[in-house]
């Protein structure tokens, strides 16, 4: 059976993330992934990190932050120093017991054309983090192509990429070229919305076909954690914290539950 993951939430200014943390150990998570964003948080990622190995979590990935990200794609010194800003964190995540990396690759709805000023930075990142021994995985965000480019002209084996589920049904309306990146999927983000933003709700509660996008997965050989990004906000405040993780692993068992059928014909 495979494992259940989520995230550790930091952008919700009406819970302490180390409320958070317990919560998800309380119900029965025992994978994890990080935010590290580079934000004045409360407790900053170091701490994070912290608690979660003194009380048992696994934390499987850093999610890096993406803010300037579409400088990496233009000429000048704020996309070098980008890249620096980047190698640092794939540094003390490493130093920190983190296998892997995920990242942005643009932010927002537009974004410099890709091309290879910003290709050799990637490159430069992703080249540092083999040094690491660590994996990078890129997301799908909101403007196609970057993806297939990059994955196009880096084909090396710690290079591959994050599918959000939610990123999938919004703004790709569904639309997705699983077959090119067979065997180059190493981390998901699951989660769920009604077509009109991406809202982050639990699996289920929007309209994203999850038998299809897990068979989809199961065609690509996926074989990491099924890991959900849940966040703590609209109606979902009505509930306490725990209740809230709670229904979350409880979600996820039942797409534990997917993954086990034999969908594949």
């Amino acid at each position: 059976m495979r494992e259940l993951a989520v995230v550790i939430q930091n952008d919700n200014q009406k819970v302490n993330v180390i409320q958070t943390i317990e919560s998800v150990k309380k119900v029965g998570f025992k994978n994890v992934f990080v935010q590290w964003y580079n934000k004045n948080w409360e407790h900053s990622q170091i701490e994070q990190v912290e608690i979660c190995q003194k009380l048992g979590l696994n934390i499987i990935f850093a999610h890096l932050g993406y803010q300037n990200i579409n400088s990496i794609w233009e000429e000048g010194e704020i996309g070098d120093r980008e890249v620096e800003r980047y190698k640092k964190d794939i540094k003390d995540c490493h130093e920190n017991g983190i296998p892997m990396v995920v990242m942005h690759l643009t932010s927002k709805e537009k974004a410099p054309m890709y091309g290879e000023v910003g290709l050799n930075r990637i490159r430069k990142i992703t080249e540092y983090a083999k040094e690491m021994n660590m994996k990078v995985a890129f997301e799908n965000t909101k403007i196609k192509g970057y993806l297939e480019y990059v994955l196009e002209n880096i084909k090396d084996e710690n290079v591959g990429i994050c599918f959000d589920a939610g990123h999938y049904h919004v703004h790709f309306d569904d639309e997705f070229n699983f077959d090119f990146f067979k065997d180059r999927i190493f981390a998901i983000h699951l989660h769920d919305n009604d077509k009109s933003d991406d809202l982050h709700l639990l699996p289920f509660d929007g309209t994203i076909n999850w038998e299809y996008v897990i068979n989809k997965l199961k065609e690509c050989n996926y074989n990491g954690p099924i890991t959900m990004e849940l966040c703590y906000k609209y109606d979902y405040l009505n509930m306490s914290l725990d209740s809230f993780y709670k229904k979350g692993y409880e979600v996820g068992k039942k797409l534990q539950e997917i993954f086990v059928k034999n969908l594949i014909e």
